[in-house]
């Protein structure tokens, strides 16, 4: 019956949507309203002298974003939505808690040592796309601005005698971050860019150096209507 119910939703949708996109005629306003998903090759930068590169990490979101048109082809608009992502980082810098203290360090003697964030993000975009009310496959540049809110950030590692260390929700985690986003393609397929602006780590410093770690991703974005 839940298979059958879910079917039958579907094909509600499908049929509402489709009916949405006939009624619309050559030069009538719409919008884009989308669900958006993502998934990204993911790595920091501006790392401390002292920490190398970062091995394989990967980012994945999805949310909603709504579509506010500005001309009358509908081509231009901003859009703002809201998100979920979550990220995983395969990095070099060792956290340690010290005396009730948070410690950075460089240690090349551990291992797994991997950040999982868990992020509500809310995107705002300047949109420009060839589409019409009657085209639905065309070219679209997006840009602008996303903000993350971290809902929680861990940090596990294995040390050199194979013990496992966890830290949670540490206090120097920057909570509130964002970043420059940009998106190009054709249709549902997009290349998708976020430099990250906000530093990661507040009041974070290794042999004094302060830690201004950021965070870049380059992968796909899908737009679903």
């Amino acid at each position: 019956m839940l298979r059958v119910g879910l079917y039958i939703l579907f094909c509600c949708i499908t049929t509402i949507c489709y009916s949405q996109r006939d009624s619309l005629k050559l030069g009538d306003r719409y919008a884009e309203d989308q669900i958006y998903a993502s998934v990204s090759y993911a790595q920091f930068y501006n790392q401390p002298s002292q920490i190398s590169k970062s091995d394989f990490s990967f980012s994945l979101s999805t949310g909603f974003i709504k579509d506010i048109i500005l001309n009358n082809r509908g081509n231009f608009s901003l859009a703002l939505g809201v998100g979920y992502g979550l990220d995983s980082f395969n990095h070099k810098l060792k956290i340690a808690e010290v005396n009730n203290a948070i410690v950075f360090s460089a240690d090349n003697t551990i291992t797994n040592n991997v950040l999982q964030l868990h992020n509500i993000e809310i995107p705002f975009q300047i949109r420009w796309r060839t589409s019409t009310a009657q085209k639905y496959n065309f070219w679209r540049i997006y840009t602008g601005v996303k903000l993350l809110y971290n809902l929680s950030n861990t940090f596990k590692y294995l040390d050199a005698n194979d013990t496992s260390f966890l830290l949670k929700n540490i206090p120097n985690y920057n909570k509130i971050q964002y970043g420059l986003t940009f998106s190009a393609g054709y249709d549902e397929f997009n290349i998708n860019v976020f430099y990250g602006v906000s530093p990661i780590l507040n009041n974070a410093f290794i042999n004094n150096e302060p830690i201004n770690t950021r965070i870049l991703k380059f992968g796909l974005i899908f737009f679903l209507l």
